[in-house]
């Protein structure tokens, strides 16, 4: 495969990570980020081709790298993923026809609008005469626009993913770097923007996924409001810089209760489903995650066990790459880190 970068569009900017793999080891090679303008990018769509193509330039510019070629995500309400079971006598290309038969069970848009792709998972964990196949779907024009503002920013885009399956693939690298059980059942809080969703997985799948509306954002513009500070002011707390006198307590532990309050009825949707497994390690993810205590207050609250996420571990950093910066930036690039590593596979 070529040079590539996984490339993370969310509400409030672009994320730009490319990965090579050097002697059988994963280095960071390229990392950058870029703010977008508000609703450039706004439920799970691309609303400005322009402006993201531009925020995606001058991140590669910012990065130093000169793929051509990139990974993208659909997210959220834009892509409908469904497990199916069929006989396991069939193959690829009958597996495929009997999923145009019957699209229109699982896709509730005519077949002319809608793209689709599948993986074959394996056998049915209760049936050994089925199958397992992931059916995931998405309307064109969400495919079309992701490939429109590849092309205005200079770049292909090879391979269109789901979010979900890339947190997956992220946090499957991570099972196998910390030598975690393929029963061992993992969630992701990954708070963003203006959205979070908690996906839970297992042996490299998806039990479960669901979109929560709650972001990060709540706590910058309180902050905003309270200190008469700027967005990028604001998120000092990122940067690990020192607070203004009473942010802890006015600001700061409201946020947290607004979190453990948001999780908490996350997993209570999640026990309520027909996938319920008990939950061995809950991690946090997302720019909204790095507030102070957060991971601490959540682990103490739910009984948890509770760890901020860093899908970048044990993954080495080339020498141009600041690790500063890079740990600030952690918990946020598990989206982008999945859609990165499918450019080496």
């Amino acid at each position: 495969m070529p040079p590539t970068i996984g490339l993370d569009i969310g509400t409030s900017g672009v994320k730009l990570l490319q990965l090579v793999r050097t002697g059988g080891a994963l280095r960071v090679e390229h990392l950058a980020s870029e703010s977008l303008p508000e609703g450039a990018y706004a439920e799970h769509s691309i609303n400005n081709i322009d402006e993201v193509a531009d925020a995606i330039r001058r991140a590669q510019k910012r990065s130093g790298s000169k793929a051509k070629h990139c990974v993208m995500a659909v997210s959220g309400a834009a892509v409908i993923t469904r497990l199916i079971n069929l006989p396991n006598d069939l193959s690829e290309d009958e597996i495929e026809g009997q999923i145009e038969v019957e699209v229109g069970q699982y896709v509730p848009y005519p077949r002319d609008e809608v793209s689709l792709d599948f993986e074959i998972l394996g056998p049915a964990a209760h049936n050994a005469d089925l199958t397992e196949v992931l059916l995931a779907a998405s309307k064109t024009e969400n495919i079309e626009t992701r490939q429109a503002v590849a092309e205005a920013a200079g770049l292909t885009a090879s391979i269109i993913d789901v979010e979900a399956l890339a947190i997956v693939n992220a946090f499957d690298r991570l099972r196998s770097v910390d030598g975690v059980p393929d029963s061992a059942v993992t969630a992701v809080f990954d708070i963003g923007d203006v959205r979070s969703s908690l996906n839970v997985l297992r042996a490299g799948r998806s039990l479960y996924y669901r979109d929560h509306p709650f972001g990060g954002r709540e706590l910058v513009e309180e902050t905003m409001r309270r200190y008469g500070l700027d967005a990028e002011q604001a998120q000092f707390w990122k940067r690990g810089e020192e607070p203004p006198a009473g942010f802890e307590d006015e600001v700061l532990e409201p946020y947290r209760q607004s979190v453990l309050q948001q999780v908490g009825r996350a997993l209570q949707f999640y026990s309520s489903s027909r996938e319920y497994s008990r939950i061995d390690t809950l991690y946090l993810a997302g720019g909204g995650a790095t507030a102070q205590g957060l991971v601490e207050s959540l682990a103490s609250e739910l009984g948890l066990n509770a760890e901020l996420a860093d899908p970048l571990k044990g993954i080495k950093l080339a020498p141009r790459i600041n690790a500063a910066s890079v740990d600030a930036m952690r918990p946020s690039l598990v989206t982008v880190t999945g859609l990165a590593l499918r450019g080496v596979e």
